[in-house]
């Protein structure tokens, strides 16, 4: 049974006996936790012992009841207060209507109606708890159906079914960033030519597997992990830094699951509505991309790790994988229908505009941090990539004369 305690404020000591002696507190539920002779003391006993019932007398010294009352309401909303009056103080009763005073007792108090308006405010506690309890049950359900709810959120962003108000309410409510993620990661394996016999029981393990390894790779960064109705898995990313971490994969489940999957990732271009666009752009990429040799897809994320290093070349690259450029530069064309400076001024181009869009970065800053030796050579580049300088492109202004939401430059 809970017990609820109660303070009575009175600068009257027969008043306070009187009410203290007069109630079967116990049967109530009720505790007598605080006595108060003044409204000093009160608020101070009140919120020390964080009483859930104060019977506050209106006329007390120091602090007056109306002031006490102000105060408790302030510190301990939830307390339930019951005012002690005399007749010739019900003057005062308009101002505790508005400070939602819970009932009246007039003095002196009579033990049957004392114990009346104490059992209604008991019941109110009660129901009030009662409620809360729901509440955070329903809450803590909320919670434990999170990633549910967010993956379920995430597909109906990707297939352009959300308004935009309704996307800007489901992250807040769902705990995501509220901006639309950086990129779209995907994740395709070819189970059906690596093992034919193999059962749906086995294939779901090797697919719940991958997914723990992205998520333990990606830790650090926001996202939403899930598989779509064509059961490739994917991902959202919040932070475009996550981009090589994400091409890692690729390798990690080589060697911790002896299979291969394929990464394909997407930049997220303009609002809300470039998310779909965006995954449907990746899907079909990979779809129609051959399964990468092992040295391509090295060095491709090699690339994506070192980007931001100046004097990056084919050469130096080929001697870290220690293969042969020549061999290295030919199997680049082949597989990835570009050569490896095309790809390699792409990426740093890609991650030019990332932070020119989302940082405050000097120009020369971001030349030296996506592996351009000076300002002029960066300017150069992206504006020969995008068709616009860098900072036009920082202003919004992109090829043709339209803002920000267009092409900065082609996807690898």
């Amino acid at each position: 049974m809970d017990s609820w305690k109660v303070m009575i404020a009175d600068d009257e000591a027969i008043i306070r006996d009187g009410i203290r002696q007069c109630v079967d507190w116990k049967s109530l539920g009720l505790q007598v936790a605080a006595e108060a002779e003044d409204g000093e003391e009160a608020l101070e006993l009140a919120v020390q012992h964080e009483v859930h019932i104060a019977l506050v007398d209106l006329n007390m010294p120091i602090m007056h009841g109306i002031e006490l009352m102000k105060r408790l309401r302030e510190q301990l909303p939830d307390c339930k207060i019951i005012v002690i009056t005399g007749h010739d103080e019900f003057s005062y009763a308009q101002e505790s209507i508005r400070l939602q005073v819970n009932d009246y007792i007039l003095k002196p108090a009579e033990p049957r109606q004392l114990m009346q308006v104490l059992r209604g405010v008991r019941d109110q506690l009660i129901t009030e708890k009662q409620k809360n309890q729901h509440l955070q049950q329903a809450s803590r359900q909320i919670l434990k159906n999170f990633p549910l709810l967010r993956e379920r959120f995430c597909q109906e962003w990707l297939d352009g079914n959300l308004s935009q108000s309704e996307i800007m309410e489901q992250l807040h409510f769902l705990r995501l960033p509220a901006e639309c993620p950086a990129l779209v990661g995907m994740i395709r394996w070819r189970w059906e030519t690596q093992n034919s016999g193999m059962q749906e029981k086995e294939r779901q393990l090797f697919l719940f597997a991958i997914e723990n390894m992205v998520t333990e790779l990606l830790q650090d960064y926001p996202k939403v992990i899930f598989r779509d109705a064509a059961g490739l898995i994917i991902i959202l990313l919040w932070d475009a830094a996550g981009e090589p971490v994400l091409a890692g994969v690729e390798a990690v489940v080589r060697s911790h699951l002896k299979i291969a999957v394929e990464v394909g990732t997407q930049a997220v271009e303009g609002d809300a509505a470039g998310l779909a666009a965006a995954y449907r752009k990746c899907r079909v990429n990979l779809s129609r991309e051959q399964p990468l040799s092992p040295l391509v897809r090295r060095a491709r994320q090699y690339v994506l790790e070192h980007y931001s290093e100046y004097g990056l070349t084919l050469e130096s690259i080929a001697g870290h994988l220690h293969a042969s450029p020549v061999y290295l530069s030919r199997l680049f064309k082949q597989e990835l229908g570009e050569s490896f400076g095309t790809y390699l001024t792409q990426t740093r181009i890609r991650k030019a505009a990332q932070l020119l869009h989302s940082t405050e970065l000097s120009m020369s800053e971001v030349a030296e941090q996506t592996g351009y030796e000076t300002q002029h050579y960066f300017s150069t580049a992206f504006k020969k990539q995008t068709g616009v300088s860098p900072l036009q492109f920082r202003k919004g202004v992109l090829p043709g004369g339209g803002g920000r939401g267009g092409r900065a430059e082609e996807q690898d």
